[in-house]
């Protein structure tokens, strides 16, 4: 042991020897630096430097949590999504990255937003509209479908540059867009995500002019087909008369396809001011409206004399305006502001908004837990009789005012009214044909055709409240509550939640007793937490 130990220390000493006379020999090694990350100022508060960029980045998020529950008033029992879904839950995440660069012609900007988010309920939380626009999916469980919903979307994903925004961004249409609610019940456009090309130009003096080149995937409303809620996209054609008999009654009809394609973007342009008292905007939309060709022909046969070969149903365009005025009100209190808005469109509903709560993408629905009161929102009808297409009209207007009681406590209040009418004379039109298919208003001259639903020029009006807390920065503890009625312009409806029976016979046998209604109303109530950072 005493020679192993030796040996191992002799050799030890000889490597350590050699070492020292081989790093003499080769040249000094430089210290690699450190890079810090560096806080970039240029942008404002939370930004820093890529380390080796001159790109300023901020990262972002937010996290929330929602309680809500909704009354309900009908008897009917309905499907497995009908009455008895009262309360519902929503937990949402939101990323945001938002990377900057100067260069010679301004800012260079790229932004990145995410929004994911569960979702319970019907209707409170759970949303249909969602699901038709493919940002949410929901489960098929027996006890979850229609009442659990998971929810994604790339909500922002644009690129700007010496006036020119290109990619996925708010619409250059909207104004105030929900800015002090939670539910987002009010009627107005608010169209978060779409695709988009667009210019923007300054001409001084707080002007500035865009013009947009906008997706019109995200702005339609269904065209008006007989029967069905026309949720999918395997809705039912539209009728049109091809021939008729001796005594000039249709008889035969060949089937368009109503569902619409994509053949040219929205344009939007817009005109805003901005200055210390506030914001204003004028705001103004092309929307085109078409249908696919025509289908297999049915019904009876018709002479020579009066048949009728249809061509495709023409074009239409659609079009929207809006005006809309931001106040700020710092004499009542620092950060008091107050939103003014209207909009009128022709076969552009979603651009007016009206459909916002009730729920878009989709021809008619209800979102009063339960209800069977439709609500109708086709941007036009297809006329049987001329085979065009005819464009409905809506309006709405907002007033939203949020005031800080202290730095601590804040409230939101506001209000709504909007508006839908169809074609004069269209709805008759669209009932010379239930004899035949057995779908769509009714038999004109009949009692079921005047107290149906279908096609109803309808109204809706919203007030609600809200009442916040913020303990800490960017800490919101509050709670929301809405109240909201629609119902038709005139006349009565059947009541089809408490008597779902009342069907065209029933109805038409002027013997049996009916159940109507002239409007549907709702209590909403929603508590939030939310966290930003």
């Amino acid at each position: 042991m005493p020679i192993l130990k030796t040996i191992l220390l002799t050799s030890a000493a000889g490597l350590a020897t050699l070492s020292a006379a081989l790093a003499a020999d080769l040249p000094a090694a430089k210290a690699v630096p450190i890079e810090y990350v560096r806080v970039c100022t240029a942008y404002g508060a939370g930004f820093f430097y890529i380390p080796g960029t001159d790109t300023c980045l901020r990262i972002s998020g937010r996290a929330r949590a929602e309680y809500g529950y909704q009354t309900s008033y009908s008897r009917n029992p309905g499907s497995g999504t009908g009455p008895g879904d009262l309360a519902g839950f929503i937990t949402r995440l939101r990323f945001n990255v938002d990377a900057r660069t100067q260069t010679g012609y301004g800012t260079l900007r790229a932004f990145l937003r995410l929004d994911a988010g569960s979702r319970t309920g019907i209707p409170t939380m759970h949303s249909g509209t969602q699901n038709r626009i493919g940002n949410a999916f929901q489960a098929t469980g027996i006890d979850a479908f229609g009442r659990n919903q998971n929810y994604i979307n790339t909500d922002k994903a644009f690129i700007q540059f010496a006036g020119i925004t290109a990619g996925r961004a708010s619409s250059f249409f909207d104004f105030y867009a929900h800015d002090f609610e939670f539910i987002a019940s009010t009627m107005n456009s608010n169209l978060g995500s779409t695709n988009l090309l667009a210019y923007t130009g300054k001409f001084g003096d707080g002007f500035t002019a865009t013009l947009s080149m906008e997706d019109p995937v995200f702005r339609r409303t269904p065209l008006y087909v007989p029967g069905g809620t026309q949720a999918g996209a395997t809705v039912g054609p539209a009728p049109v008369y091809i021939g008729y008999d001796a005594f000039g009654a249709p008889t035969r009809y060949a089937f368009a396809d109503m569902i619409q394609r994509s053949r040219m973007p929205d344009f939007v342009g817009t005109l805003r001011y901005d200055s210390a008292w506030g914001s204003a905007q004028l705001s103004a939309a092309l929307h085109e409206v078409n249908t696919g060709g025509f289908a297999s022909a049915a019904g009876g046969a018709e002479t020579a004399a009066v048949a009728v070969t249809p061509d495709r149903p023409e074009t239409r365009y659609g079009w929207a305006v809006q005006g809309g005025l931001k106040i700020n009100l710092p004499f009542l209190a620092p950060g008091d502001t107050l939103y003014l808005q209207g909009a009128y469109g022709e076969g552009a509903q979603l651009y007016t908004g009206y459909s916002a709560y009730t729920g878009s993408y989709i021809g008619n629905t209800s979102s009063i837990q339960g209800s069977a009161f439709g609500q109708y929102f086709n941007d036009a009808v297809l006329n049987p009789f001329t085979g065009k297409l005819e464009l409905s009209t809506s309006f709405t207007a907002v007033a939203s005012m949020l005031h800080y009681w202290s730095p601590e406590w804040r409230s939101a209040l506001f209000a709504s009214y909007g508006e839908l009418a169809f074609a004069r004379g269209s709805r008759a039109a669209q009932g010379s044909y239930y004899d035949l298919i057995g779908a769509g208003p009714g038999t004109p001259g009949t009692r079921f055709f005047a107290l149906n639903q279908v096609l109803r020029d309808n109204y809706r009006v919203v007030v609600g409240g809200s009442l916040i807390w913020s303990p800490v920065k960017d800490l919101d503890i509050g709670v929301e509550g809405i109240y909201t009625q629609y119902g038709v312009q005139s006349g009565r409806v059947l009541d089809l939640s408490k008597a779902p029976f009342q069907n065209a016979a029933y109805v038409n046998t002027l013997a049996n007793p009916v159940r109507t209604k002239t409007s549907e109303d709702v209590v909403q109530i929603r508590a939030r937490i939310q966290r930003d950072f």
